[in-house]
């Protein structure tokens, strides 16, 4: 038979004949209403649970995992407020049923059934994933299954008390919230949540604010690996920083005086604290597992004993709130009435095209109060000297340099992170006398963790600010790109754009350093990034097209709500001579503060009819010396720079290469899953023109004189520009 049938069976029976197990006296906290209150919420997680298995089985629901053994989480919800945000656990059914009862209007039954049924009227996903979540409610959907919600949690708690001194336009948090973090036994093992850990108990160290409840749920076992007896407690009762509770989950009334215990202390001293909720798990780890394939029966039974559900009816009789038939009652009323909700639940209507699927894919655009930036003295008084060598020709990391400084000054919701941004001024100089001119509130030094760096900002960027991450290679960003992937690019998806967390992550990264490479500072792959849905992408080559596509960036993430990875290349840094030594071909003087190079535009250089070569960053560079070359040679080039590599700015490409005859690809990532391979897709689905790629080898990146030796070269450009001319001649 199936366990929850038996669950439910054993309640039944159980409760009929007063056979309720062993346990504590109720505690002092919860009068009888809000105890009542706690096991209807309790009940009707349980009945979602069973009629989610039976929807599935129908056919008519999907992913069927539960909340069954966790229904304690109601007491967590109820020593909690609405307006703090909480990042739940995929089995906190019961906390989200317990908030809703605190606030006016909810509608849970009807709207978790739709998400259950994956109808496209479901309130939170539109139809897109059973997720827990809700706008009114202030939970985020998560569908995180390793925690990696986690940093982010980290960073919503540092964003409650940055915003208390420094306020930004579109703040969404109360200013004496806490953020809520829930998660499983299993997944506190996982190095995300160890890292999440790490750095709330390292901020917390440095008495610095981050009111964030941990909230582990220890059923004592991930899906069929059981944790160690007495390990979560072992682990954290004594962790720097971050202050332990614990409490039977099974009892409502314990669980509820710890958890305000724990609340308390989080909202009055702008701490962490960890909150060690013991539970069991029920039915097996999701629908279609059988716990009695790798655990004794015995053991499953003896879980099944335990339920919280029997506890629950019997410390509301202890306490004189509830008889133990009106529970009775109640459980079997909030069965039925699930069973009649989802009846209709399941004939509203579902996602049925790919258009529908990717609706949310982009964020709505949001309203920004209008600034004209700061005055003239403000520059003055934050630019210093450097204000009067912005007429002179500069390298581009003078250029990104000042390009942020104006920025920040111009949106005072900006804030920066990363190791070494701060007083170092980051590893190439890039942000040097920024801390200075905005303060650590708004340069943030962080400690070496890039999944916490990355975290940080999705958290920030929930709370109305508009952060810039610094990942300081791109080698760097591959033990953290879950947190673009599975996080900040997902959250406007599963909310239905409810939920957003804009933001501009700087890149330093691609080829060609000389003296300081490897394939940890060397790393000329992007698959990564452009393989995420509805993350832009962007590139600049040279000094002043830096400064104005970064201002583009932040607009696209300030206005129009988007993430954003602006790569910068880090060879081309210090880049100031372009032919010939001290020409100062590839330097420029900063652009004037109102102009941009809006998403989806190319840059051109010459117009030349033979042909077209088309690169990007490092690989435009090396283009425009062999364009020189070649047209020495009589062979006529335009040079075009791609700018944006996600999405392709593919209408602006092919209208720049109208009128060449032939297209080199020069792209200095891997021929394996490079930029060239969508390149060569749209020339050859787009035009009829005669054309070819020159990429770099798929390989990792030597130190020393190999340095450059598997990506594309000025003598490979022409070689091949030369090559594919006079093989159509």
């Amino acid at each position: 038979m199936d366990r929850a049938q038996i669950v439910h069976d054993n309640f039944l029976r159980r409760v009929a004949a007063g056979d309720l197990p062993a346990g504590a006296p109720p505690a002092d906290g919860l009068s009888n209403a809000e105890a009542v209150s706690l096991f209807r919420s309790q009940c009707l997680s349980r009945a979602l649970d069973r009629h989610s298995r039976a929807m599935q089985k129908a056919g008519q629901g999907y992913y069927t995992i539960g909340s069954s053994g966790h229904e304690g989480m109601a007491a967590v919800a109820a020593a909690t407020r609405p307006t703090d945000p909480a990042f739940l656990h995929y089995r906190d059914a019961a906390f989200q049923i317990a908030r809703s009862a605190q606030v006016p209007g909810q509608t849970t039954t009807w709207d978790m059934l739709l998400s259950f049924a994956c109808s496209a009227e479901d309130p939170i996903s539109g139809g897109r994933h059973k997720v827990l979540g809700s706008k009114a409610l202030n939970i985020p959907p998560q569908t995180s299954t390793i925690a990696s919600h986690l940093p982010k949690a980290v960073g919503a708690a540092y964003a409650i008390g940055l915003a208390k001194r420094r306020p930004p336009e579109h703040r969404q948090y109360a200013e004496d919230a806490i953020a809520i973090c829930s998660f499983g036994d299993a997944s506190a093992n996982h190095s995300t949540a160890q890292g999440a850990f790490n750095t709330a108990g390292w901020t917390s160290y440095q008495s610095i604010p981050l009111p964030l409840l941990f909230v582990c749920e220890d059923n004592g076992i991930g899906i069929s690996v059981k944790t160690p007896k007495g390990w979560i407690a072992a682990g954290f009762a004594h962790r720097p920083g971050l202050k332990y509770f614990s409490c039977d989950g099974l009892d409502i009334f314990d669980t509820y005086r710890a958890a305000q215990e724990a609340a308390h202390y989080v909202r009055t001293r702008r701490k962490p604290a960890f909150l060690h909720v013991r539970t069991v798990r029920l039915y097996g780890h999701a629908g279609a597992d059988m716990p009695t394939t790798y655990m004794p029966k015995a053991e499953v039974e003896a879980e099944e004993a335990n339920d919280p559900l029997l506890h629950s009816v019997r410390l509301l009789s202890q306490s004189g709130a509830l008889e133990p038939q009106q529970a009775l009652d109640i459980y079997n009323d909030t069965c039925t009435r699930v069973e009649r909700v989802a009846e209709e639940a399941i004939t509203r209507p579902r996602l049925k095209t790919a258009s529908d699927v990717m609706a949310s894919l982009i964020p709505p655009a949001r309203p920004c109060k209008p600034t004209n930036g700061p005055d003239a003295a403000t520059r003055e008084a934050a630019l210093g000297p450097d204000l009067k060598a912005q007429s002179e020709p500069q390298i581009m990391s003078r250029l990104i340099n000042w390009a942020l400084t104006d920025l920040m000054l111009e949106h005072g919701e900006i804030v920066m992170m990363g190791e070494d941004v701060g007083r170092k001024g980051g590893v190439y100089g890039v942000t040097q006398k920024l801390i200075t001119r905005f303060g650590p509130d708004r340069v943030i030094d962080s400690l070496l963790d890039e999944q916490s760096i990355l975290g940080l900002a999705i958290g920030m960027a929930q709370n109305g600010f508009t952060p810039i991450p610094e990942i300081q290679f791109l080698a760097y960003l591959h033990n953290a790109e879950d947190q673009i992937r599975g996080e900040a690019a997902t959250l406007p998806f599963f909310s239905n754009g409810q939920f957003t967390n804009p933001m501009v992550i700087r890149i330093a990264g691609l080829g060609y350093q000389k003296g300081f490479g490897g394939h940890f500072h060397n790393d000329n792959s992007v698959a990564v990034i452009r393989d995420i849905p509805g993350v832009i992408l962007a590139c600049p080559s040279n000094g002043a097209d830096a400064a104005k596509m970064l201002r583009e960036c932040v607009r696209l993430a300030r206005e129009e709500q988007r993430v954003v990875v602006f790569l910068e290349p880090i060879a081309l840094y210090p880049m100031r001579d372009l032919h010939d030594e001290k020409d100062g071909g590839w330097m420029a003087t900063y652009p004037e503060r109102g102009e941009t190079i809006p998403l989806g535009s190319v840059g051109k250089h010459g117009d030349g009819t033979d042909l077209s070569i088309v690169s990007f960053a490092n690989g435009h560079y090396l283009s425009r010396q062999a364009a020189k070359r070649l047209e020495a040679d009589g062979i006529t080039t335009r040079t075009i720079d791609l700018r944006w590599l996600s999405p392709l700015p593919e209408e602006a490409l092919l209208d720049a290469i109208k009128g060449a005859e032939r297209v080199l690809i020069v792209d200095e990532t891997r021929r394996t899953g490079g930029i060239a391979e969508a390149l060569m897709a749209l020339i050859s689905e787009r035009t009829n023109l005669p054309h070819a790629r020159l990429t770099a080898e798929d390989s990792f990146i030597a130190t020393g004189p190999a340095y450059a030796a598997t990506m594309p070269s000025a003598d490979s450009i022409v070689e091949a520009a030369t090559q594919l001319v006079r093989a159509k001649k």
